[in-house]
């Protein structure tokens, strides 16, 4: 998209792509949950698939702990929530309520469960293909809930456990947002009250927005 068609279809102050993505250190991830997750608002996610590039920036995710957090899939260790106790950067993937795909970033150090449901990306490069899969034109409707952001990115069940440090499917680095809000969790009823939802304030490409 060029010109006036691009100009006119990203809201005022949106963000660009970066000349070249470099990819989160693992580093990053293999830290408490609740430090990792509101340090992931403005990174990016990039999908180098074979139908083509798309990217996004992180603005909303939730962090989700161990065996202590009765709203976590690690809150009891089962084959499907395993992976939640391994190398952080993994992906943790699974079918979310029968109807989409859910993303995780593991984090913390490999023993202790942990991890982040990226839930809202603002769509940054490859737009023509988020809608394509997506089936919608509007730009804040791409990628604002965890199952939209992993339909307009081409994300799957076959993604889980991938490395998302060194795979084709990567964080990469980006500028933190100017202001962050923290609220309680969506859509669960375990630890509602717990306020481990993190946005970027402001962002009109939130799932839900903030007072």
């Amino acid at each position: 998209m060029r010109g006036r068609r691009a100009a006119s279809a990203r809201p005022a102050g949106a963000a660009g792509p970066p000349a070249v993505f470099c990819r989160l250190p693992r580093s990053r991830v293999a830290k408490h949950t609740l430090a990792v997750a509101p340090a992931l608002l403005g990174c990016y996610l990039v999908h180098e698939s074979p139908e083509g590039r798309t990217a996004g920036r992180i603005v909303e995710v939730e962090a989700y702990l161990g065996p202590r957090d009765p709203a976590s899939h690690a809150y009891r260790r089962t084959p499907r929530s395993e992976v939640m106790w391994g190398r952080p950067g993994t992906a943790y993937v699974y079918f979310s309520y029968g109807t989409h795909v859910c993303l995780n970033v593991v984090t913390e150090r490999e023993g202790v469960a942990g991890a982040v449901l990226l839930r809202a990306l603002e769509p940054i490069l490859g737009l023509e293909l988020m809608r394509a899969r997506r089936r919608v034109r509007e730009l804040r409707l791409l990628a604002s809930g965890p199952g939209r952001l992993t339909q307009a990115m081409g994300i799957t069940l076959g993604h889980n456990r991938v490395d998302l440090i060194e795979g084709s499917l990567y964080l990469a680095q980006g500028r933190p947002p100017a202001a962050v809000a923290r609220t309680p969790r969506i859509g669960i009823t375990a630890a509602a009250e717990a306020p481990w939802r993190f946005v970027e304030r402001g962002s009109p490409f939130l799932s839900r927005a903030v007072p």
